[in-house]
């Protein structure tokens, strides 16, 4: 009879047996040993099996029993096997190759249901590389993938912030990284539209509740008080009755200010674009972009410098000496603009943006948030959106 409990306490220190789909599968129990993996789906849903020996087979008498009752595995019927043990070769330290966007899912999908957190992040889409330029480590995850806990700010971050709380957000992902990197977030989905006379952002659906959350994270990390006033908030219901709005936090405006430098990459209706100047933050600065009409200098792109008589001939030699110059790169094409007031307002399909704080030169005062674009791929409108539809096939 002495036996028994140490029969059942062996059963406890043993492989995990359960079947996922179609297939049965003997788990080691320290696969799950890697920060963030547990608890889990195995710990916190079969108490049968992983539970105190002691709370094994509740209400049964154990006084005469030979051995432990005979019982099936669980099962997970509505999970893939395959995908399950994709996960398992990665929880053994083996690289996996991501195929496509759909295996990601997948992949992800299933590590939610099993709460292995760790492994999530180890798999979500990111990209990690150092800016020789800027002197930095960089992160680029999406906007939907960052967690409060990740999210850190740096001041003085770079010797060419003016104030002491200026500064750049970091991120480090919970359970992997061991040090923060500048964040650099992407918003998809065709859900921000920026208004290029004002310089600010609109975010719409998904996106602006996820930027909103974020801008209240790193309010929240800096120790800031709240903008919005205390009779405000309790008439409406509380804090959480407020609308999602950037501007119910204490780091900006409804619109979120932006700034496009001149070395940010844009993609405008499918062509790329070319800022020769910076606009920076003032609402009519001109984007400066050279006339593809003018002669072509052999250092480049010429101007016309007050000339008003340049013929067609001249043009054209030009262009042919540039264009059987054999250690010249061959340009690229650009697009004639004029000023911020001639593009209105763009549509953003994708988006990578940098996240300054900085004070306000406002009346306001107190501190903001400025999202610097990294690369753009944007729409010129509607008819720039009609040109992108493509038919059903």
């Amino acid at each position: 009879m002495a036996k028994v409990p140490r029969l059942i306490s062996q059963l406890f220190e043993t492989e995990i047996f359960i079947k996922i789909g179609n297939r049965n599968f003997q788990i080691p129990r320290d696969i799950f040993s890697s920060p963030g993996n547990s608890p889990n789906f195995f710990s916190l849903g079969f108490a049968v099996f992983f539970a105190t020996p002691g709370e094994v087979f509740p209400g049964l008498d154990r006084q005469n029993l030979l051995r432990p009752p005979a019982v099936l595995p669980p099962s997970v019927p509505n999970r893939s096997a395959e995908v399950f043990d994709q996960l398992l070769h990665v929880l053994q330290g083996y690289p996996i190759h991501i195929r496509n966007e759909e295996h990601r899912a997948e992949l992800l999908r299933d590590c939610r249901y099993f709460h292995l957190r760790g492994l999530e992040q180890k798999l979500i889409s990111h990209h990690i590389s150092y800016n020789v330029p800027r002197g930095k480590s960089e992160i680029i995850i999406r906007l939907e993938d960052i967690r409060q806990s990740g999210v850190s700010f740096v001041a003085g971050a770079s010797p060419f912030d003016r104030f002491p709380l200026e500064g750049w957000v970091h991120y480090a992902r919970p359970f992997v990284d061991e040090s923060a990197y500048e964040l650099i977030i992407e918003v998809g989905d065709e859900c921000t539209q920026i208004d290029l006379r004002s310089m600010r952002a609109d975010f719409h659906g998904v996106a602006n509740a996820k930027i909103t959350s974020l801008f209240n994270v790193v309010a929240n990390k800096m120790n800031l008080p709240t903008n919005v006033p205390l009779g405000l908030v309790m008439r409406s219901g509380g804090a959480a009755a407020l609308p999602v709005s950037p501007g119910n936090t204490p780091l900006s405006d409804a619109q979120v200010k932006i700034r496009i430098e001149h070395d940010a990459h844009i993609l405008l209706d499918g062509d790329e674009y070319h800022l020769d100047s910076d606009p920076g933050f003032e609402p009519h600065d001109n984007l400066d972009l050279p006339d593809l009409s003018t002669t072509r200098t052999p250092l480049g792109f010429g101007s016309d410098c007050g000339s008003a008589t340049t013929t067609q001939h001249q043009s054209s030699a030009a262009a042919s000496q540039y264009s059987r110059s054999s250690s010249r790169p061959p340009t690229r094409k650009r697009k004639r603009r004029g000023s911020l007031d001639d593009f209105g307002e763009w549509i953003i399909r994708k988006a990578q943006w940098r996240l300054r704080v900085q004070p306000r030169m406002d009346a306001k005062g107190g501190m903001e948030i400025v999202l610097v674009a990294v690369k753009l791929e944007a729409l010129s409108g509607q008819r720039g959106r009609n040109t992108a539809r493509a038919f059903l096939s």
